[in-house]
């Protein structure tokens, strides 16, 4: 009797359908990664019209990764207090509000003023989402959900970005943010206006609080050393390829396109992650990853050879965020928002201490140094995740 009823628990979990909100979530981070990544390619018509260098624009960039990580640490933690749905929909606005700032910014100050407000709304707006991921998740689907929300950063690197430079070609760049600045205000409407259950809200936590919980201190070691290491070798791939490689910049947009797929197309596996549980496949995937990076260093002189290990990295790192987020969120549901709040602090953190870590790296040495490198650190981000399981 016992094994009908699991039987008839399994397949009602089979059944249930992911929440229409969960490709809601999707778009809002579609919308934030779109910002992230779209200054790169805009960046000389930027700094042409501002009459500045191109490595100053990108001082725009870096207020952004500022300003989310210190958001995420510090107010993260109102999630838990007036509920991820109601702060996420507040962040969309604020967010909409510094697009339109970057769009209308007549010097290069104010629009890394206006990048900064921008990262401060992706602060909340990130930690709301995976909290949100993680309640209206259906019971014995939450990778899956999860997974799903996940494929926004697919649509803001496979289509976004394209996107964003044809419009800057045929438009002009401050175009770019005005498009995206309308998307975030209809995304907010929508946020607005859904009924979602939120669970139950609980009181604001300090960030030392929420990183006393047990399990969350190791989970954010593996995080930063998972995000240091693929902002610290994809930050320095494309120089490799045009360097190295002497293939035209345009190669780097297949490149983009390769690792998005295989981030995206993750989604469709994410069901086996509930089936064998995301505690014990956590530090599996992360060797998993490690093993990919000395893939790459080996694949490193052909361009062919790229693409394919580049679609399988895309595919081994979505099951790493989806697992850790997974992870994270499950650890104290009273104190989701501070802990996902925590995770996106260390995660911008990391993108900031990988691209410089390895940029001296890669300054005296050829890039194989760098997936090298890599491959230590998620030997590192492995062993945190099995302390974390035990």
């Amino acid at each position: 009797m016992t094994n009908i009823n699991q039987s008839i628990s399994t397949l009602t979990a089979e059944r249930a359908r992911i929440p229409p909100f969960a490709f809601l979530l999707t778009i809002c981070v579609g919308v934030i990664g779109s910002n992230s990544l779209a200054l790169g390619p805009i960046a000389p018509e930027v700094a042409e019209s501002l009459g500045t260098r191109v490595p100053a624009v990108m001082t725009a960039s870096a207020a952004f990764g500022i300003g989310t990580a210190v958001s995420a640490v510090f107010l993260g933690r109102l999630i838990d207090r007036h509920g991820p749905r109601r702060m996420l929909g507040m962040a969309l606005l604020l967010l909409a509000a510094g697009l339109a700032g970057s769009a209308f910014a007549p010097a290069l100050t104010l629009l890394v003023a206006a990048q900064f407000i921008v990262g401060i709304a992706a602060g909340i707006a990130l930690p709301a989402i995976y909290t949100l991921a993680s309640v209206i998740a259906p019971a014995g689907r939450e990778s899956e959900t999860i997974g799903l929300v996940l494929t926004g950063w697919t649509l803001s690197m496979v289509a976004g970005v394209p996107l964003s430079a044809a419009i800057a070609d045929f438009a002009g760049w401050r175009m770019v943010y005005v498009v995206v600045s309308a998307a975030t205000l209809i995304a907010c409407a929508a946020v607005r206006f859904s009924a979602v259950r939120e669970g139950t809200r609980g009181k604001a936590t300090s960030p030392l609080a929420a990183l006393g919980v047990r399990g969350v201190a190791p989970l954010l070691v593996a995080c930063a050393a998972f995000m240091a290491a693929f902002y610290g070798v994809y930050a320095y791939i494309g120089d490799h390829l045009h360097a190295a490689l002497g293939l035209p910049i345009s190669a780097n947009g297949l490149i983009a396109v390769s690792y998005g797929l295989g981030f995206g197309g993750a989604v469709f596996l994410d069901r086996l992650i509930d089936r064998f549980g995301a505690g014990r496949l956590l530090p599996v995937i992360f060797l998993t990853v490690g093993g990919v990076y000395l893939l790459m260093g080996a694949a490193s002189g052909s361009y062919p050879g790229m693409l394919a290990v580049v679609f399988f990295w895309g595919l081994a790192n979505h099951f790493g965020l989806n697992v850790l987020i997974m992870r994270l969120t499950a650890l104290d549901p009273a104190r989701r928002g501070a802990v996902m709040g925590l995770n996106s602090g260390v995660t911008y953190l990391a993108l900031f201490a990988g691209t410089i870590g390895f940029g001296a790296a890669y300054a005296g040495n050829a890039f194989p140094i760098l997936p090298l490198a890599a491959a230590g650190l998620m030997l590192i981000a492995a062993l945190a995740a099995a302390l974390a399981r035990h």
